[in-house]
């Protein structure tokens, strides 16, 4: 059995999460995304505002297997997503109402297509309020969530790893690059990326 027909046994079908996550939504508005990684320097979706948010009890971790877009089932890679505890900076973005369903049906064709995470609309807080806004987090029982990963894993991981998309490697350091820009310091990417320089990794 591969990886979407176990998912879609356990419930996981990514058409059933995505009308949920609309029905959450409600129609009776804008709606805000919550970017915490390459959602920051690439997000593939059409927006009319963004700003700097804070999601609380969540919080960034490189710790989510990837076999297709940053590996292979052969050599998995790793992808960042939000897992519980903590907190995590990143940026709202706001897609105007009348676009919302297509937009949302872009982001979960790229995010979503095994239903991996699990789409939670969560409280931002921002510099001009609170805004609600969806966020793709992981459960720890996930069979896709490795836990803590060793340093010497985690090398092994960055030098090898390359999917669709490209390398870990490279989506670590664009990700640790557009957070600086965003004014974010995220003290567990800077010990990744210089894990990787201390050990002649260049992406």
């Amino acid at each position: 059995m591969n990886t979407y027909d176990a998912l879609l046994q356990r419930g996981r079908d990514p058409e059933r999460l995505l009308d949920d996550a609309l029905a959450a939504w409600g129609g009776q508005g804008d709606a805000w995304i919550f970017g915490y990684a390459s959602l920051i320097w690439k997000p593939e979706f059409d927006s009319v505002e963004d700003r700097p948010a804070t999601v609380y009890g969540w919080h960034r971790a490189l710790t989510m297997r990837s076999r297709v877009n940053r590996g292979t089932p052969e050599c998995p890679g790793l992808v960042f997503a939000l897992v519980g505890g903590g907190s995590c900076r990143g940026r709202a973005y706001r897609i105007e109402r009348s676009l919302v369903e297509s937009e949302l049906r872009r982001l979960w064709g790229r995010e979503m297509p095994t239903g991996v995470y699990d789409p939670k609309w969560l409280p931002c807080r921002t510099p001009l309020g609170v805004v609600r806004a969806l966020a793709f987090t992981l459960d720890r029982k996930s069979p896709s969530h490795t836990g803590p990963v060793p340093d010497a894993q985690m090398v092994e991981i960055l030098r090898t790893a390359n999917g669709r998309y490209g390398s870990t490697l490279s989506y670590l350091v664009e990700t640790a690059t557009s957070l600086r820009n965003c004014g974010i310091r995220d003290r567990d990417i800077e010990r990744l990326v210089d894990l990787a320089r201390r050990n002649a990794l260049t992406a």
